[in-house]
């Protein structure tokens, strides 16, 4: 599709845990929007102790990459439009500035100008357990008109590997930011048929029931 027909999506990701998640969702990102791309610097450093890749695996998914210094960037700027933004992995410092309108790098300056142009901001907040300080920042985030979508993924498509976890997460990013998918499996639809042997469970390893009430 040319890029002047597709959706221009800003991820942003920042220096919490869950490089696992930015890179799959840039992954699916790139096959149907025009991603533009910014990573803290703390953001790469821990993209280098979780992901066996190089920088070049998140990089080579971006139509455009910028520097969180870069304030003269266009995602600085009400002006330039786009149809949404993620921050993904959200750390408790972005989210912090976020909730504040601070406006120190561009991740935190892009987030701002989105709420203020009243476009779609998700935040997938990666942190537990929560104090007071992380919770009021969620809501004021939330009262601004962003979403808080926490890392936290559902487990009813039967996921066998970190991958399968990661794409039910970020189905749901894509959901948040009304992007159409048929990419992951949804509560309702069709489960992965446990009786298929391409979705057994290892050998010798004991299948667990969960019992929900």
């Amino acid at each position: 599709m040319p890029h002047s027909k597709r959706k221009r999506i800003v991820l942003a990701v920042t220096g919490a845990s869950g490089m696992p998640y930015a890179q799959t969702l840039a992954n699916m990102l790139q096959d149907f929007c025009e991603l533009h791309l910014i990573v803290s610097n703390a953001g790469w450093l821990v993209w280098d102790q979780e992901v066996a890749l190089p920088r070049e695996g998140l990089l080579d998914t971006a139509f455009q990459v910028y520097s969180q210094g870069d304030l003269a960037a266009p995602p600085a700027s009400g002006s330039w439009r786009h149809q949404g933004m993620v921050v993904c992995p959200c750390s408790m410092a972005s989210l912090a500035a976020i909730a504040n309108g601070l406006g120190s790098n561009l991740i935190h300056r892009a987030a701002d100008v989105t709420l203020k142009e009243r476009q779609r901001l998700v935040l997938v907040t990666r942190e537990t357990p929560l104090n007071s300080i992380h919770l009021e920042n969620m809501l004021s985030v939330t009262r601004a008109g962003g979403v808080i979508l926490p890392a936290s993924p559902g487990f009813y498509h039967r996921p066998q590997t970190i991958q399968d976890i990661a794409r039910q997460l970020c189905g749901r990013i894509l959901d948040s930011l009304s992007l159409e998918h048929e990419l992951t499996p949804r509560w309702g639809e069709k489960l992965l048929d446990s009786t298929d042997p391409t979705h057994q469970l290892p050998q010798n390893k004991e299948k667990i029931t969960w019992n929900i009430v």
